[in-house]
């Protein structure tokens, strides 16, 4: 059974509590690492043979392999994939910036260049699911910043395939090239390169606690997008929700994996009695009972609140990754919010559409991470470099500030850069 409390009578640490993985993995991360840097592709066969149970002789995904799933699969999940991959590129155009140019200064030209990185690298989790929509999701918007590679890495099936549909959603999207390994290895590939697989300059996407570890020892070696901790849904709902819905959302996390979190935060005591007796009802009934019923029953939470106004504090404090907001009037509570990765407004918006078909990508800051970072965006894929231009007149004009701020700081070399121009001027 779900736990229920009545905010502000136990204690702050017990109502704000949240999953984290105590297991420390670093030390098995670490040598996988090494041993993919020295010896490549070979480490790659070896440790999918011991992780996936699978031999594989070619690790990437060939064009035709590709081309035949796509094929295979049924034409109205190819509809929904382009339907949703539509709408995905719709929104993410709006976020491409543009370079820019100042010349408002005679003899002065400063500057900034938005510049694509030249490879990314797309990791999409296999094991107990498919997705699809990460692909969708991470590809789409370095697309749209002009990456110039593509590569996706995911663990292949003990057939050693790649499902279909995340192959049918690769080739929607507009993946450059496949790689059928997964794990810490996968993740070790793209940051160092292997004899199959290129160097990424930047890796996104989400994978479990060995993958997660990867992308946090790497990180500096390549760009790395988050460390994504266990899915989390918090569901802000007023008494005229429908329990049954409300249950039916938060299940719609509980059941990616046992470490997920689902909480319900509303001012009615009515709503979180029945909201606790449906998901009861609803997890006997739910395939992935095993995993969601776990995650509810350690990970989540209802709390009872004064008023809508209170849930938005609390919810602020929490910091979700999906916040969805369950009353009559949301946009009159949106510039309340302040720190949630993606949120879902009104009755008819449950998080699952974001999942998958509205636009608004889905690889979002995780473990309160979303009170200082963002969504996986354009942005993500792209980096900026600044220029200067100054006349020789221009400078001159400049060179005594230049010198006196130098000197303060006590670099005389800098100050003598500065002023020798000026000398050779006169």
């Amino acid at each position: 059974m779900i736990k229920i409390y009545k905010y502000g009578t136990v204690s702050d640490k017990e109502v704000f509590a949240r999953t984290s993985s105590s297991q420390d993995v670093s030390g098995i991360v670490s040598p996988i690492i090494q041993d993919v840097r020295e010896r490549g592709d070979q480490a790659l066969r070896d440790y999918t043979r011991k992780f996936d149970g699978v031999d594989i002789d070619c690790i990437e995904v060939s064009e035709s392999e590709i081309q035949e799933a796509y094929d295979s699969v049924d034409e109205a999940f190819i509809s929904v994939l382009y339907k949703a991959a539509g709408n995905i590129r719709s929104y993410h155009l709006r976020q491409k910036r543009e370079s820019f140019v100042i010349s408002e200064k005679e003899g002065i030209v400063l500057g900034q260049k938005i510049v694509p990185v030249a490879v990314a690298g797309i990791y999409v989790p296999g094991g107990t699911a498919a997705y699809p929509s990460t692909v969708l999701m991470d590809t789409i918007p370095a697309k749209i910043a002009g990456v110039g590679q593509v590569v996706m890495v995911t663990p292949p099936g003990k057939d050693g395939k790649v499902s279909k549909a995340v192959l049918a959603a690769a080739k929607v999207a507009g993946v450059d090239r496949v790689f059928r390994v997964g794990g810490a290895q996968a993740i070790a590939a793209l940051a160092y390169g292997t004899e199959s697989i290129p160097k990424a300059d930047k890796i996104v996407g989400p994978g479990n606690i060995f993958v997660a570890e990867a992308k946090k020892q790497v990180s500096g070696v390549v760009s790395i997008d988050m460390i994504a901790g266990p899915s989390e849904i918090l569901i802000i709902a007023d008494g005229k929700s429908d329990p049954a819905v409300v249950a039916a959302d938060m299940l719609s996390q509980a059941e990616h994996d046992r470490n997920a979190s689902a909480v319900l935060v509303t001012d009615s005591r009515d709503l979180a009695s029945k909201v606790a007796s449906e998901l009861e009802r609803q997890l006997s009934v739910l395939p992935r009972e095993q995993i969601a019923r776990v995650s509810i029953e350690t990970n989540g939470k209802i709390i009872i609140a004064s008023s809508i106004e209170q849930a938005i504090e609390i919810s602020d404090r929490i910091a979700p990754e999906h916040l969805e907001v369950c009353v009559d009037n949301p946009f009159d509570y949106l510039d309340r919010i302040h720190n949630a990765g993606s949120v879902f407004l009104g009755r008819s918006c449950p998080e699952a559409l974001g999942d998958y078909l509205a636009g608004p990508n889905h690889t979002l800051p995780t473990s309160g991470t979303a009170r200082f970072s963002s969504p996986l965006s354009v942005d993500d894929f792209v980096k900026k470099y600044q220029f200067t231009y100054y006349t020789e007149k221009a400078l001159s004009e400049v060179a005594d500030d230049i010198a006196l701020f130098a000197r303060r700081e006590g670099l005389e070399a800098h100050a003598r850069s500065a002023l020798a121009r000026k000398e050779e001027a006169r």
